[in-house]
């Protein structure tokens, strides 16, 4: 009885945690955070050292400011808790999203889902025996741990898929605003401004590279910054070409249509790959679920009436 009294009372407490963190997240600290101070601290943290992302996180995560600053600052008390909130800042930012508050809402999220999953298993296994209870708990914590990874994983590979649909037809547009003689950054902002509805993601990072630039950052070290947010090869291949451009001064808007050319080409082998693994995917489904309903459909009558012709003996009519 005390167990199910406590189990319940901690579920509670973690659920009105979160609904209180929601409500600051989205109201008082949405109203007092700045982009420009967000941008800089973006600009900060990748300074390049570890000790500038060191006093960037100390700043960022206190105990004052609310309930959900009170947690992220009580899990980065915790023994690897600083390295942990960093490498959920970092796959947030992979999955596109990159709010000054997202990490520290999810990473509360995360373990108040691992302690929900390893006090249910408690409650459940309370009466069984201790191998029984730590092999419970021990899935319980794969379970708690792995589900949110999992969650951001699938965020992160369709945002990363999102970028490279959308590169090709922006790396086509980039071409021919260069080419009426505008500036990169303006051609880039151009670009992001016509691209926001169609392709939101792609626009807004290159809104970022070119925020980056005008806050005073190098062209390089932006576009570095923007080849290590979404790992991909192809916005590597872009950002390396821009860099020899500014770097030789040769003429850009010829060299992205060609590059533009070539993305087309990719995606469309890409397409055609899928087509071809969508017969091998196929084959466990046919073989586990389409199969067995068929040989049933078709043999069953027949063996049902073999069946029946030969219940009175061979030969009997």
């Amino acid at each position: 009885m005390i167990a199910a009294a406590l189990f319940f009372t901690l579920c509670f407490a973690t659920l009105a945690a979160l609904i209180w963190s929601g409500f600051h997240l989205f109201g008082d600290s949405a109203e007092a955070s700045s982009p420009l101070d967000d941008r800089l601290d973006e600009l900060t943290a990748a300074g390049g050292t570890a000790q500038v992302v060191s006093r960037s996180t100390r700043r960022r995560y206190t105990a004052s400011g609310g309930v959900l600053n009170v947690l992220t600052y009580l899990i980065s008390l915790v023994p690897g808790g600083d390295e942990w909130l960093r490498e959920n800042e970092k796959e947030l930012g992979a999955a596109g999203v990159r709010n000054r508050d997202s990490a520290a809402l999810y990473s509360v999220g995360h373990a108040s889902f691992l302690v929900i999953c390893l006090g249910g298993m408690l409650y459940l296994q309370w009466e069984n025996e201790i191998p029984k209870k730590i092999a419970g708990l021990a899935a319980a914590f794969i379970i708690g741990w792995l589900v949110p990874r999992q969650i951001v994983y699938r965020l992160a590979a369709r945002y990363k898929r999102s970028l490279e649909e959308a590169l090709p037809d922006t790396v086509d547009l980039l071409g021919i605003v260069l080419g009426t003689g505008l500036a990169l950054d303006q051609a880039m902002l151009r670009v992001s401004d016509e691209m926001q509805h169609i392709y939101p993601a792609l626009s807004a990072e290159f809104y970022t590279v070119v925020m980056q630039v005008k806050a005073g950052q190098e062209r390089t070290r932006a576009f570095n910054q923007l080849v290590r947010r979404t790992g991909i090869e192809d916005i590597k291949s872009l950002a390396a070409m821009i860099v020899q451009s500014e770097r030789f001064g040769t003429s850009l808007s010829q060299a992205l249509k060609v590059y533009a050319d070539a993305l087309r080409t990719r995606r469309r082998l890409r397409a055609e790959a899928a087509i071809g693994r969508a017969g091998i995917k196929m084959l466990i489904p046919i073989v586990l679920f389409i199969l067995p309903p068929l040989f049933i459909v078709t043999l069953v009558p027949g063996l049902l009436s073999a069946f029946r012709d030969l219940r009175g003996g061979i030969g009997a009519r």
